[in-house]
């Protein structure tokens, strides 16, 4: 089963990051107020990008690395995918 890593671009600019193997259902539950705690305090604006892993264990490790990365950074990332 193929898990994904997604970007949330939230309403004041910032970028979450996450994983599911669903991302349209998780963006949904987001934008409900019912995903992470960071968005529920940080409402979604838009879904950026999703990246496609072979499994948890790898998606968990994008999911890392990108979450090191600057918002610039992250912003790139999102741009070379063709989001």
């Amino acid at each position: 089963m193929a898990w994904f890593v997604y970007l949330v671009e939230c309403q004041d600019g910032s970028i979450y990051t996450g994983i599911a193997v669903d991302v349209d259902k998780r963006y949904a539950e987001h934008a409900a107020g019912k995903g992470a705690r960071y968005t529920r305090s940080h409402p979604p604006r838009r879904l950026l990008a999703r990246f496609e892993h072979p499994d948890r264990s790898s998606a968990l490790k994008a999911e890392y690395a990108i979450k090191q990365l600057p918002a610039e950074a992250k912003r790139a990332l999102v741009a070379g995918a063709g989001a």
